[in-house]
């Protein structure tokens, strides 16, 4: 007999920390957009944000860290506003 897996016994899998670099993030958020499913989106600039670190986003968006995690989390609608300064950071990162 086979030993059942329980949900709660599973480790939390956080894709934030997989994504090591601003090469990483970009395809990340290139799949995501391709969905076209604005929750998924803002969920995914969550994601790409805790991987370079919200302080720092928070920082140069000059949105509060606390303001960013609740717009950007998966059932989150957040303003176009938010989502257009956060992925401007996210494009500006490297240049």
């Amino acid at each position: 007999m086979s030993k059942k897996i329980r949900v709660t016994d599973l480790p939390n899998f956080d894709p934030a920390e997989y994504l090591k670099d601003d090469a990483d993030i970009a395809a990340y958020l290139f799949v995501v957009i391709e969905e076209c499913d604005a929750g998924e989106l803002a969920h995914a600039l969550g994601v790409a944000a805790r991987a370079r670190g919200m302080a720092q986003i928070a920082e140069e968006t000059g949105i509060g860290r606390e303001a960013l995690y609740k717009a950007l989390r998966a059932d989150a609608q957040p303003r176009f506003d938010t989502i257009s300064r956060v992925a401007s950071n996210a494009k500006n990162a490297h240049c």
